[in-house]
């Protein structure tokens, strides 16, 4: 039965419905067993909602809202695939309470202090994570300087400056593992961390290379007589593919976890201290971080608290360095950007490469030996 208001309906079991057009766009909710007073505020809010949107889409150049640019950059960064989309997001997820609804035009350095303040303050965050969301301003504000454009002309005239947070108080020099510390951390980790702390520790992998390693990924080089991994562009660094290569410690550690899991190398499930043998048998799942309580806890009873995931890789690098192994070397199988690096080797140079990251072991002695010396 309609009521007072149109689009607003009075059904036979007493719940009220709204069904209407407005400005070519269908309202349609059942809102159950409410008054005709709060239907129609339901209806004016939703209306009020379309409204700004309309306005918003019809705004021009540095009359965009912070919040549809950064929208706008978003997608633009998921259609392209681009690897960190997932923390872009959670950047801008942050500052929308800060700018997200002024206008590109009154978004400049001024506007952010408060931003700055509540997160080194507030969230007693380090500079360098602020800094990253404001690169994330920065990126929105160039583009809308120098890319996108309405009618011919660019959202912004010229992009404001925004200042960076000093991070060179705050930079945590590398804090590399010794033999002796690893021998005493690894026993103390989960299996499933263990494999991975040991694989990273041999290979230099990033954390999110190692949780996110893929089956499909290894290439067979039987004449080494083991794989590599080519992490495809989109889910490496710099947006390049990379060739993981893996000593006799990580290739052992690979072949402990073939059959586990469909799709992920490295993965975990939480196993039954009752009923074990019960059905269905738990599925593996892939890990998100090795950065976890597990990790965590682990660390802490070693006397390792200041060591970061991050630190397996700068091991492997210096483990390099002290058996010799040259800076080109070191920086294909670090996976660093380099002018001229190949994206894929000969048999011949991964056979090579295999044996120099395989010397990683003769520095056994030597490295316990430097940590002694330099405290």
């Amino acid at each position: 039965m309609r009521t007072r208001t149109k689009g607003i309906q009075l059904l036979e079991d007493g719940e009220r419905s709204v069904d209407k057009q407005y400005h070519g766009q269908r309202i349609f909710e059942r809102l159950g067993k409410v008054s005709q007073d709060q239907a129609e505020d339901w209806l004016r809010q939703r209306q009020a909602e379309i409204d700004s949107i309309r306005t918003n889409e019809l705004r021009e150049g540095d009359e965009q809202l912070f919040a549809a640019a950064a929208a706008k950059y978003l997608t633009e960064c998921q259609q392209r695939r681009v690897r960190t989309l997932e923390t872009i997001s959670y950047h801008v997820q942050i500052l929308l309470p800060y700018i997200g609804s002024m206008r590109l035009r009154d978004v400049c350095n001024d506007s952010l202090e408060a931003f700055k303040d509540d997160r080194v303050a507030g969230d007693e965050v380090k500079n360098v994570t602020v800094n990253r969301s404001l690169e994330v301003v920065r990126t929105v504000l160039n583009r809308a300087a120098r890319v996108w454009r309405t009618n011919g002309k660019p959202w912004l005239s010229t992009s404001p400056l925004i200042e960076m947070l000093d991070e060179t108080a705050q930079v945590r020099r590398p804090r590399p593992l010794s033999w002796s510390e690893q021998a005493d951390l690894v026993p103390r980790l989960p299996t499933h961390l263990q494999r991975m702390v040991l694989y990273t520790v041999n290979t230099g992998a990033r954390d999110d290379n190692v949780c996110g390693l893929r089956w499909d990924w290894e290439v067979p080089v039987p004449e080494v007589g083991r794989s590599v991994f080519v992490i495809p562009a989109m889910h490496y660094k710099g947006n390049r593919p990379h060739v993981q290569i893996l000593n006799d410690v990580a290739w052992s550690v690979v072949e402990q976890c073939r059959g586990m899991h469909e799709e992920y190398v490295f993965v975990y499930r939480r196993e039954r201290v009752k009923n074990v043998d019960d059905e269905p048998v738990m599925p593996y799942g892939r890990i998100e971080t090795m950065n976890n309580t597990g990790f965590q806890a682990a660390r802490k009873a070693a006397g390792l608290a200041g060591v970061r995931v991050h630190d397996l890789r700068h091991t492997f690098g210096q483990r390099l360095r002290e058996a010799g192994v040259q800076a080109e070397d070191r920086a294909l199988l670090l996976g660093h950007a380099v002018e001229g690096m190949p994206q894929h080797y000969a048999t011949a140079t991964v056979a090579r490469l295999v044996a120099l990251a395989n010397r990683v072991t003769e520095t056994r002695d030597q490295t316990t030996l430097l940590r002694v010396i330099n405290g």
